[in-house]
């Protein structure tokens, strides 16, 4: 009799959509090890492009950077990861998540390795670019992966976990940053002509967390959905079961499933399998390009990739224009309260700072070593611990108040403060209000995770990737904004991201089911 119960609790089993099947490997270690690599993918992305911030800050005099070669530098990456994006979501809808992310991320810290040897702006520069181009695929495609790993009741929640442990991560920045840009050290390599200093080192501690990630992701296997995608059944089943001995133990008894139905999407891919297969010439694989792409934008899908696109853009555009200059600007604050001044607002200090600059003259060639006011780095620390502060808070209220109440307080909220720096006299809340106005980044992961939603599973990664495009766009646009603008229109550079936000925030409404809250798990498979 011992025997007969399993066959009969089997055959009732049998039969199982993707999501009852997921569904019964339960939510445990498993998905914590994944949320937390993926949160150190995503970290791994803002330390390459964004830490370049304090490399410019203190590497002008060996680099022999003027204003405009920082703005370059600043938006470099940006452009390699909007090269690159529509690639990169091509080749994980096709061939993989897993074959896009470990090897993008072993290609960035080889390539940042070489560019923290470069001893002029162009050579620095196209090494920038490259280690955007590379790091694009792995940060923009560990979305779509870390999603078809959990079920839609816990989906968005394991996404803004993967964004909770980005926060904490995103605390490595001003940490590394103090801890070895503000040394004075320097060691001549004489047969590549380079004196390595401490801002080359800086790069290179950036680029360890995604090493790391790709050596643990070496032992993870590919995403099921994707896999199923493929009409693959029985290595979905094995993946699932895999990821159930990882939860449970390996000692666990193996789930009761026996096939997976198949679904829509599954043909649909297994038809553009065929055509990979049978594809020749570059004609050929252009043409197939644009049939993976062009759906987005066609029918129901057009006015989902418009939204999401132009608020990852308003998104990007305001949290990384703006943060490129806020070291130079926290630090120029800080420094003038030193002097003893006690009321004036950011835009009179830009100015003042402006024609300072302009009436000195350079009568010494030799470089000087420059360091960053302390209360910047402290500032800086606190701002990445509201981050991951803010991920844990928003990852446990967001099934409860609904993605929709989260963005228009966060677009919202940053968007007045934007508009308030241009008017406050009073440094610290000037202060404050940038780094509010900063935080419009926790709306890209949520942007990021209801992108997820909209899209099927052969859409999913080139969605993603597409509105990753036009937000690394806006980051683009945003740095150069404010290096063309900061100094002669001030107030301007912080009315547009100002006003840019608070539209995003009426746009949110319109986002398609948007007021729907999680649904139960009951319904959720039952839409299967």
């Amino acid at each position: 009799m011992a025997t007969v119960a399993p066959d009969v609790s089997r055959s009732t089993e049998r039969c199982l959509t993707f999501e009852d099947a997921l569904s019964m490997a339960k939510f445990g270690a498993f998905n914590v090890v994944l949320m937390a690599i993926s949160g150190a993918i995503l970290t791994a992305f803002l330390l390459e492009t964004i830490g370049i911030s304090y490399v410019i800050a203190v590497a002008g005099c060996d680099l022999q950077l003027s204003t405009s070669d920082k703005g370059i530098l600043s938006a470099v990456g940006f452009l390699g990861v909007i090269v690159s994006s529509h690639l990169w979501g091509f080749l994980a809808d096709t061939q993989g998540r897993r074959k896009v992310i470990v090897p993008t991320l072993f290609l960035t810290f080889a390539i940042t390795i070489v560019s923290s040897l470069m001893t002029n702006f162009w050579m620095l520069t196209v090494c920038r670019f490259m280690a955007g181009f590379f790091i694009s695929g792995s940060s923009a495609t560990i979305y779509a992966y870390l999603g078809e790993f959990h079920n839609q009741q816990n989906g968005s929640r394991a996404i803004m976990g993967a964004s909770f442990v980005f926060g904490l991560g995103c605390i490595l920045l001003p940490a590394i940053a103090f801890a070895v840009i503000n040394q004075e050290w320097e060691l001549p390599i004489v047969p590549l002509g380079v004196v390595y200093r401490p801002w080359r080192l800086f790069l290179v501690v950036c680029s360890v967390p995604g090493l790391i990630s790709a050596f643990v992701l070496l032992w993870f296997p590919e995403s099921p959905k994707f896999i199923l995608m493929q009409g693959d059944v029985d290595q979905t089943i094995k993946t699932i079961q895999w990821v159930h001995r990882f939860n449970r133990g390996r000692k666990v008894e193996p789930l009761a499933i026996d096939s997976i139905l198949a679904e829509t999407e599954a043909q649909q891919s297994k038809a553009r399998r065929a055509e990979l297969q049978n594809m020749k010439g570059i004609g050929a694989l252009a043409k197939l390009v644009w049939n993976q792409t062009a759906p987005l934008f066609m029918g129901s899908f057009l006015k989902k990739t418009a939204i999401v696109c132009f608020l990852q853009f308003g998104t990007y555009l305001t949290s990384h224009g703006t943060y490129m200059f806020f070291p130079s600007i926290l630090d120029q604050v800080f420094k003038a309260q030193e002097t003893g001044e006690e009321r004036f607002s950011v835009c009179e200090l830009v100015y003042d700072r402006a024609n300072t600059t302009n009436t000195e003259t350079d009568t010494d060639d030799e470089c000087v070593v420059q360091t960053l006011d302390v209360t910047l780095y402290e500032m800086s620390f606190i701002l990445e611990v509201i981050y991951a502060a803010g991920f844990a808070i928003i990852g446990l209220i967001i099934n409860v108040v609904g993605r929709l109440s989260i963005l228009v307080f966060v677009f919202g909220g940053c968007g007045i403060a934007g508009l308030l720096i241009i008017f406050v006299e009073i440094p610290m809340v000037s202060v404050w209000c940038y780094m509010i106005l900063v935080m419009c980044g926790f709306a890209g992961s949520i942007v990021s995770a209801i992108t997820v939603d909209l899209f099927p599973t052969n859409l999913r990664a080139m969605a993603v990737c597409m509105s990753s495009m036009f937000g690394r766009l806006g980051g683009v646009i945003g740095s150069n904004l404010f290096g063309l603008l900061l100094e002669s229109q001030c107030e301007l550079t912080f009315a547009i991201p100002g006003i840019l936000l608070i539209t995003c925030g009426l746009l949110s409404f319109f986002i398609p089911n948007i007021h729907q809250r999680m649904r139960s798990k009951d319904s959720i498979s039952s839409r299967c």
